[in-house]
């Protein structure tokens, strides 16, 4: 992480290449920063997909999350997309969680084994 002194010197815009990344200093274009925090995420997964019921900071409301899905970012939109699709309900993907509005844990468990997936039920 650059200083703030490095920070405040830094350049923000050219009009050689267009906006420039903060972190890494090159152009939006050629910027890998993406790609490697992505490749970071990939390799810190363990291969278990574990689904959980939370309600905590949801005014009381259930939402079914699951994580650690092995794959990259628009892969896991899709799967997401196709998740809420059966359960036949509306949900979000928050930094490669999948949270699925509601009580669907058997549901999604059978549909995740039938993709190949190794999957466990965690919590209560």
């Amino acid at each position: 992480m650059p200083s703030l002194q490095d920070q405040l010197r830094g350049l923000v815009y050219s009009t050689e290449h267009g906006e420039t990344c903060p972190a890494c200093r090159q152009p939006l274009a050629e910027c890998r920063c993406q790609a490697r925090a992505e490749a970071e995420r990939l390799a810190a997964l363990d291969g278990i997909v574990r689904i959980r019921r939370e309600t905590s900071g949801r005014k009381g409301k259930g939402v079914t999350t699951i994580e650690g899905v092995p794959l990259a970012e628009e892969e896991l939109k899709a799967l997401a997309k196709a998740l809420k699709k059966r359960c036949g309900t509306g949900g979000a993907l928050k930094a490669g969680v999948i949270e699925i509005q509601g009580d669907h844990r058997e549901v999604l468990k059978r549909e995740l084994e039938t993709r190949g997936y190794t999957v466990k039920l965690a919590g209560g």
